[in-house]
């Protein structure tokens, strides 16, 4: 793969959970291969189970690893044609060819704004990289997407499952901030490519989006949608109109033990405790939110090793 900037990037997701699986059981059987190559992180935004699960991810084959906080110290500039007499002081252009000389792969990690909806799914800082670098670019999560986590939740899906068709739901949790859409939109996109029965539950308003969710059973009703679940994926995100706001009045959403019956509990992290979801489901047995925290190390570990592979 040139870029991974979706969970879409991989060709047949099965293949590669499966790969990945055997990374897993092997974590440096492929040490030699990013031996001399360098993995350079750029954070435009806070991180913790990314960036330390792509540093083991990328020390498990071998490579070094740079990594960069951008501040404000920092200041680059996007849009083609601009004056740079203002705040800017580097244009993209220059500096995604420039960390290219740095470095083999370059991950990129930019959160949305969640003011202006239009310029947010243009996911223009990582989009520029992938167009002006000339090394491969990984998504560390965008203003859209987040491919590295809905892999690894990919994996724990399949290392989870104790049958056929298992039962999938996705539900709305409430949040005191408002948080994008990146998650839960590549948690969809992966456990639709796969043989699970999803479900998608949040309140009126919080709608997703027609292309993303046709053909999946929506619910306005929480309980109904959490019958009979296998497996629920609880998150919070922001409405599209009004863009950015936070959702209040459903405080009623949090997931709790009586809620979750059976079903085993997913969370991508960091989460709010006793306003997600209480304590009781985290700290359970029936929560599989740390191993969705490990199987980061091998979602980024094999996207790696697959770009490696093809340089």
């Amino acid at each position: 793969m040139k870029h991974y900037t979706s969970i879409d990037d991989i060709t047949d997701l099965y293949k590669a959970v499966s790969e990945a699986l055997v990374l897993k059981s092997n974590p440096r059987q492929f040490s030699d291969l990013g031996k001399g190559k360098r993995l350079v992180m750029l954070f435009f935004n806070p991180s913790l189970r990314t960036r330390l699960s792509t540093e083991v991810a990328a020390a498990n084959l071998g490579m070094e690893v740079t990594v960069l906080n951008v501040t404000d110290s920092w200041s680059l500039e996007f849009d083609d044609g601009s004056t740079m007499n203002l705040n800017t002081s580097e244009h993209v252009k220059e500096a995604a060819r420039v960390i290219s000389l740095y470095a083999d792969v370059i991950g990129v990690r930019a959160f949305p704004g969640l003011k202006d909806k239009q310029e947010d799914e243009e996911d223009k800082i990582i989009r520029s990289f992938m167009k002006h670098a000339t090394v491969p670019v990984i998504s560390l999560e965008g203003a859209t997407a987040h491919p590295l986590q809905a892999f690894a939740d990919a994996i724990t899906l399949v290392e989870n499952t104790k049958r056929s068709r298992s039962k999938v739901v996705l539900t709305w949790a409430p949040h005191p901030k408002a948080l994008p859409q990146a998650v839960p939109s590549s948690f969809i996109r992966a456990v639709k490519r796969m043989e699970f029965d999803l479900r998608i539950a949040h309140p009126p308003g919080l709608e997703l989006g027609h292309d993303l969710t046709d053909g999946i059973p929506v619910f306005n009703d929480q309980g109904k949608a959490l019958e009979d679940a296998d497996f629920v994926y609880v998150k919070n995100w922001s409405p599209s109109d009004p863009y950015g706001s936070v959702v209040k009045g459903f405080d009623d959403w949090i997931m709790t033990a009586d809620k979750l019956g059976k079903a085993q509990f997913m969370h991508c992290l960091p989460v709010r405790r006793n306003v997600v979801v209480e304590d009781a489901v985290l700290d359970g047995t029936q929560s599989l939110v740390i191993d969705q925290s490990e199987n980061r190390i091998y979602s980024a570990q094999y996207v790696l090793k697959e770009m490696l592979e093809k340089r």
